[in-house]
């Protein structure tokens, strides 16, 4: 969780050293104004983590030695995790947490998802995410993407850009035949949300949802987010199995949650009618926090889209801090959806066309405003083809 209270404190207060020019000072009263815990070379407390370095030559935001171990980076992934570069006359302060690395430069030839190793240069903090600068100004705008994307797939991708291994999602290779299947997706779509169908999926996905919307509001709470979506997802999919109901009792016992996985598909629901097979991701946004919800593969969207009778569908689910809950089935082309949908080139693996995130803030307003989905045919050609040349 971004506490806006104590960042701008610190912000404000790191600011206010500029000119000390001595990176010891800097530390000691920055750790005594915040209380800070020392781990080794960060300084941390509940809201955020920070790691001092300094530039002797210039004023400019670099340092000669390395930043940070990745292992470090993982342990305090979950806050915002802070590099202030102490110059001569400024204090410059970076977001490193792992969303904003390209790759893991120092000792890292043995780095795999299954052995974190290696440390990150300067060269690799990302210094503008999705047209945002890594200035303090933003970081809230900033930490609000990286709060919905997990460590594990931060670290697959640095994992790729660092040792040049191929992602494990190729690059769809759209033809001129496959690209028109594509095309005419959207179509489908638009005829999709005025059927009797589509009012038939939203009836079957509320049902599902108010048969768990107690479970739903503890889940909404679990700092995880990765975590936090697999579980609501898994409660609103699943049937009744056996693992369904130890989730449901370890929720409302408080308990340990069983260990569990799922499916790494386009969508968490399927469902087929005579006229359309249906895939459903289902995106919870916690309406009490800021976030951009993980969004789809480009690749793997295109690759459903240019099969027979496609249509793709979100499923918005927000709760409130009073665990309420409120739903909105909308298309993938839904005209206020493509707005909120942001494509980001350097998160998903190499050689693949990226994935998308959504801006939690226009979530937020269609949850608000319950009008039905509407599909703007030409804008979402657009945005397909805009994907489609990536």
């Amino acid at each position: 969780m971004y506490n806006r209270e104590i960042i701008n404190e610190l912000i404000t207060y790191v600011e206010s050293l500029n000119g000390l020019g001595n990176k010891e000072k800097v530390k000691t009263l920055v750790q005594n104004r915040f209380s800070l815990i020392k781990d080794r070379s960060v300084f941390y407390n509940e809201s955020f983590a920070i790691r001092f370095g300094y530039n002797g030559k210039n004023d400019k935001k670099r340092i000669s030695n390395t930043v940070l171990s990745l292992s470090a980076i993982k342990n305090y992934d979950d806050r915002p995790l802070i590099f202030c570069i102490v110059t001569h006359s400024i204090n410059h302060l970076l977001l490193i947490n792992t969303t904003f690395l390209r790759k893991v430069s120092h000792s890292s030839k043995e780095l795999r998802v299954n052995n974190i190793r290696g440390s990150i240069n300067c060269s690799d903090i990302i210094m503008e995410y999705d047209d945002i600068p890594n200035f303090p100004s933003n970081f809230e705008s900033l930490y609000a993407y990286h709060s919905e994307i997990s460590f594990e797939d931060n670290l697959e991708r640095l994992v790729e850009s660092t040792n040049n291994i191929v992602g494990r999602i190729p690059k769809f290779t759209v033809t001129p035949e496959i690209e028109r299947k594509i095309f005419s997706s959207v179509d489908l779509a638009a005829t999709f949300v005025t059927s009797n169908e589509y009012f038939d999926l939203q009836h079957d996905l509320e049902e599902r949802v108010k048969k768990v919307q107690g479970e739903i509001a503890i889940a909404a709470f679990i700092d995880n987010v990765n975590l936090r979506g697999r579980i609501i997802e898994y409660l609103i999919t699943d049937n009744g199995s056996n693992l369904k109901n130890q989730i449901i009792n370890a929720l409302r016992t408080k308990s340990s949650l069983p260990n569990f996985t799922t499916p790494d598909r386009l969508g968490d629901y399927t469902k087929n009618y005579p006229l359309y097979n249906t895939e459903t991701d289902i995106k919870t946004k916690v309406l009490f926090l800021e976030g951009n919800p993980k969004g789809y593969n480009i690749d793997k969207l295109l690759e459903f889209l240019s099969t027979e009778k496609a249509v793709y569908m979100i499923y918005l689910l927000g709760v409130d801090n009073k665990g309420e809950i409120v739903a909105s089935l909308c298309s993938a082309f839904d005209k206020r959806l493509v707005k909120a949908t942001s494509v980001q080139h350097h998160w998903a693996g190499r050689n693949t066309r990226g994935v998308t995130q959504f801006i939690g803030s226009s979530l937020r307003e269609i949850l608000n405003n319950q009008k039905n989905t509407f599909v703007d045919r030409d804008k979402a050609k657009e945005f397909l083809r805009d994907m489609i040349s990536r």
